[in-house]
């Protein structure tokens, strides 16, 4: 083979592995051509959505460059939405669902998001979070795992996988070898895993162990360290624990992904070409790119990157080969997952499952009980912590929206913990004035994680014993005097299901 052609053939595996997002509603001229050139994959975020029917359009157009191409998406549900993103998700997240643990809720869930997403053209959805949140000052999975417990969690993880599959799309478990057990932000630094194997096999492995055995075809490293397998590189970067573990002890043989390879727990250490290198010699074999840095130079670069990588001799042309090899059968594969469910119908698509299964996750305390229903507008506060990155800025959420629906006159606040401790915002004038009188709701979103969350709903409650907490997070610790429910997530599902229960009689 002459070097120009090598040379080109290199830049198509290159191309092949990566998975890119783009910025805007139709499809750019540099992502066409690059699916022309050997692109087999994009992601979708946020910013290209406006409709189920625009993203329908816009897969079309990809997809005629490629019928087999790769659409992705970090579509959650719960509190982590892309193709909701606008108005707060309509089916509650894992945690909700891990708090009612019905298996044939979770998958039915799950298969209602997939005749969604099928719909629009999807053929990857980056989900289920398959991590056993055990520790709950995690920044950065909380609500988003099914749970603290290895067996829930696995349970449920089988039940999203099978049901999102059932409807044409294609599930990927996340984070591997587990994320739930940290207490870092992996956005902005290496958050690391310091367990023995032994715990590891009990704790974070059994749900993706699980997903393997569910049929699953994706799964996404994580980046963090586990020293028990790896001292040196997280996992992402680390062969020892994508073939070592993944591959050879768990027997898994389909598609690695790896989690946004511009994250500041891999790039601040290799830059953003070099951990894209070191993933692919480590075993991935998708590379995910774009929730950031989305430009085409970003593509560019990194093709750029894996091709120097092969002739420079630090990464293997064959490694680079079968990565790609398994983007073309995971490609294959999903089309045909993608034409049987195309066979099924759309029709049951928001059917309303999303909100019986948020309804049937809220609890209440006894207090809580004894307070209901309103029976006047209340005053709302709600308190809005710093949420991490996967949770999109732009994606509502609480309970005063659809409280004002049900009992016109109902008022609120937002306020921040940087107002509180600035003083720019005074709880008296915000919260207790406005109240004077009238039913106050104080709506939080993990109280136990947030020490000026936790004073503000302190000191509210003190002032006002009869004030109603709704957290939308993590429940923390109970308090029996106070009233509280709990939503166990913070979708817009999980908002309407709460005040319902607060306008209704029957909180049973």
């Amino acid at each position: 083979m002459s070097s120009s052609k090598h040379s080109s053939a290199l830049r198509r595996l290159a191309l092949s592995v990566l998975q890119p997002g783009f910025v805007g509603t139709e499809a750019p001229d540099w992502i066409l051509r690059d699916i022309g050139d050997g692109l087999a994959s994009v992601v979708l975020f946020s910013r290209n959505i406006v409709s189920t029917e625009q993203v329908a359009r816009l897969t079309g157009q990809l997809r005629a460059e490629n019928p087999d191409l790769i659409v992705a998406i970090d579509e959650e549900a719960g509190d982590v939405t892309r193709i909701e993103s606008a108005t707060g998700s309509s089916r509650p997240g894992n945690f909700a669902l891990g708090t009612v643990d019905d298996a044939e809720l979770t998958e039915a869930v799950a298969a209602d998001l997939g005749r969604q997403l099928r719909a629009a053209g999807v053929s990857l959805d980056y989900a289920p979070s398959a991590d056993v949140n055990s520790n709950p000052d995690n920044p950065i999975i909380g609500v988003r795992s099914f749970g603290s417990d290895p067996d829930v969690v696995s349970r449920h993880t089988s039940a999203w996988i099978r049901g999102l599959q059932s409807s044409g799309v294609a599930a990927c478990a996340k984070h591997f070898p587990g994320h739930g057990d940290v207490a870092v932000d992996s956005h902005h630094d290496l958050p690391s895993y310091p367990a023995g194997r032994e715990e590891i096999a009990a704790q974070a492995l059994p749900p993706f162990r699980a997903a393997v055995a569910a049929g699953v075809r994706a799964v996404m490293s994580g980046h963090l360290l586990v020293p028990a397998y790896d001292p040196d590189l997280p996992a992402t970067l680390s062969r020892r624990i994508l073939h070592g573990l993944l591959r050879e002890e768990l027997g898994y043989d389909g598609l690695v992904v790896s989690d946004a390879i511009e994250m500041g727990a891999v790039t601040r250490r290799h830059g953003i070409d070099g951990a894209t290198v070191k993933a692919v010699a480590a075993g991935v074999d998708a590379v995910c790119v774009g929730g950031e840095s989305a430009e085409e130079a970003t593509v560019a670069l990194l093709v750029k990157a894996l091709t120097t990588a092969v002739t420079g001799g630090e990464l293997p042309e064959e490694r680079l080969a079968d990565a790609a090899d398994r983007v073309r059968e995971f490609a294959r594969w999903s089309a045909g997952l993608r034409a049987a469910g195309d066979a099924g119908t759309t029709a049951g698509v928001g059917d309303g499952i999303g909100h019986i299964a948020a309804r049937r996750a809220v609890r209440l305390t006894g207090a809580a009980r004894a307070a209901l229903p309103l029976t006047a507008a209340p005053h709302v506060v709600e308190l809005a912590p710093v949420t991490n990155m996967a949770v999109g800025k732009e994606t509502p959420w609480g309970v005063a929206g659809p409280l004002r629906e049900r009992l016109p006159g109902t008022t609120s606040v937002r306020v921040r913990g940087q107002e509180l401790e600035e003083g720019t915002v005074a709880l008296e004038r915000a919260a207790l004035g406005p109240a004077a009188g009238r039913p106050l709701v104080i709506v939080a979103r993990d109280v136990a994680r947030h020490a000026w969350m936790s004073r503000a709903v302190t000191g509210l409650t003190a002032a006002r014993p009869d004030a109603i907490v709704v957290e939308m997070g993590l429940p923390g610790t109970a308090t029996t005097a106070a009233a509280q429910i709990f939503t166990h997530g913070a979708s817009a599902a999980s908002g309407v299901a709460a005040a319902e229960i607060l306008t209704t009689t029957s909180a049973g």
